[in-house]
């Protein structure tokens, strides 16, 4: 395993799928079944290419796997990818994600259905590619390659006010990415090098760290979305076809949380010390505000987004504690939300298929027709609200215990999000699957398919396994996690021993 560029091939087998499906030939229907199929096997072959590494990852270092590098801009430019025990925790998320999310459209996308696996091929190697790219160029290259098919997915196969969510998603993203480029030309000039770890391991000028930090919070924090950035996200949610909102949710929003870990934290510490607040009292708003918003929407796709932003509060207060606990609940909060959103969405897509409506009150009394969807939809919405014995509870409240040691004010507001969570979580849940079966149109709606089954069974069992079990992802992020506290201590160290010699 050591010669062989298992995660290159992991990144890229996606596009080989893409290029694939692209040469099809023959009538509309042949095409559609072949595309189908194809992205399919490709996704379900790369999970388990995944694994491998994932088998194949040694959890007791924190040094960087699997690594690959060869030339390629200039000797100070190149290809080079690697994981640690942090990215590759994510790698296996968007994997795993992939297959149920191409099963989830395979009868709701009717049209343009060759162009609509492409695009979700190409966007699972710029997924992987964030995750894995150890050269800022590269990195750059695969956070802003993701924008062009989810643009597709949502503008092309979105509702009726799909421009404008395209739109106004691509401009927010696109603004906030261009501060990000001129932080890492900032930091190529200062240091004749755009290799991740050797940045990791510069001192740069207190001064000039707080700039930097300032361009890689526009980018990262669109991309949570942080209030109050987040006003593009509902409108995004509700124009993507289903499995479009499940991966923004579960993987794209992951990447600005990722980049704080990777960047924001060990390259520049003093300036993140010094914003800590700031990020603490933004997250603090958003826990709350998300919430109260949540519980006043009547469209339900709406409401799990902006449940969303709450739980993406969660992560952010989390991982800028920098205690174990905050920073490991962070990162298990990342990927119950990436499983439990994602899930949520696809049960408003189940029913959306069915009814062509999104309004909650156009519901009531589904579990009188449909008890297996009944019951899916009762373990996502407990995972949402953070019941113990799901994976909710176990980021939520790693994350309280690491808060608690840090800002007692803080963790008061986050713990009152986990009340208001379970307020709009089952409000929702009693409103859609209890009561009267009244409305005529559902007296003959039909429960779960095989196929629906397929997909959403992988979620619940994956969601209560590590809900009761935890230990995995605690075991492959332990010693990443400790390196990079331990990282960002050396440095804010060093560059307050810089400023004391300055003086």
């Amino acid at each position: 395993m050591v010669d062989f560029p298992l995660l290159s091939l992991v990144t890229f087998l996606p596009l080989v799928g893409a290029v694939f499906i692209l040469v099809i030939r023959g009538d509309q229907e042949i095409v559609a079944r072949n595309a189908r199929n194809v992205a399919l096997w490709t996704t379900l072959i790369n999970f388990v290419l995944s694994l491998l590494l994932w088998i194949n990852f040694d959890k007791t270092t924190a040094e960087f796997q699997f690594v690959e590098q060869a030339s390629w801009l200039s000797d100070a430019i190149s290809y080079k990818v690697g994981v640690d025990g942090i990215s590759m925790l994510f790698i296996i998320l968007t994997t795993f994600l992939m297959p149920i999310a191409i099963l989830a459209s395979w009868e709701s996308v009717k049209t343009r259905v060759k162009e609509y696996m492409v695009a979700f091929l190409v966007m699972e190697t710029t997924m992987i590619g964030v995750f894995s790219a150890l050269d800022f160029v590269v990195f750059y290259l695969f956070f802003e390659g993701g924008l062009i098919p989810m643009f597709l997915i949502i503008g092309v196969w979105g509702g009726k006010n799909r421009v404008y969510a395209t739109f106004k998603f691509f401009l927010y993203t696109l603004l906030g990415s261009v501060l990000m480029l001129l932080a890492i030309i900032v930091m190529f000039s200062k240091t004749g090098t755009t290799d991740i770890p050797t940045l990791i391991d510069t001192v740069f000028d207190p001064g000039l760290q707080k700039w930097l930090w300032i361009a890689f919070f526009a980018s990262f924090a669109v991309k949570i979305p942080m209030w109050p950035l987040h006003t593009w996200l509902p409108d995004a949610h509700v124009e993507a076809p289903t499995a479009g909102s499940v991966l923004l949710a579960a993987v794209l929003l992951k990447m600005g949380a990722y980049g704080f870990l990777r960047f924001s934290i060990p390259m520049l510490p003093d300036a993140t010390a010094f914003f800590t607040p700031f990020v603490f009292a933004l997250s603090a708003v958003a826990i709350v505000y998300a919430s109260l918003v949540a519980l006043m929407q009547t469209d339900m796709k709406k409401l799990v987004a902006y449940s969303s932003v709450a739980h993406m509060g969660f992560v952010t207060i989390g991982i800028f504690t920098f205690t174990t606990q905050g920073v490991q609940g962070g990162l298990i909060q990342m990927l119950s939300h990436g499983l439990v959103s994602g899930a949520l969405f696809l049960t408003v897509g189940i029913i959306y298929d069915r009814t062509h409506s999104r309004a909650i009150a156009d519901y009531g009394g589904l579990v009188h027709r449909m008890p297996m969807y009944a019951f899916a939809f009762m373990i996502f919405t407990l995972a949402n609200v953070g019941l113990p014995g799901t994976s909710g509870f176990v980021g939520e409240f790693l994350i309280l215990v690491g808060i608690f040691q840090v800002n007692t004010w803080i963790a008061l507001v986050a713990t009152s999000g986990i009340v208001l969570s379970a307020a709009y979580g089952l409000w929702l849940y009693r409103r859609v699957i209890f009561g009267v079966l009244e409305k005529a149109e559902l007296r003959n709606i039909m429960d779960l398919s095989k196929r629906e089954i397929a997909v959403l069974a992988p979620l619940i069992a994956a969601i209560i396994f590590f809900g009761i079990y935890p230990a995995p992802l605690l075991d492959v992020m332990a010693v990443s996690v400790e390196n990079l506290l331990d990282q960002h201590t050396a440095s804010l160290e060093a560059t307050r021993a810089i400023m004391l010699a300055g003086q």
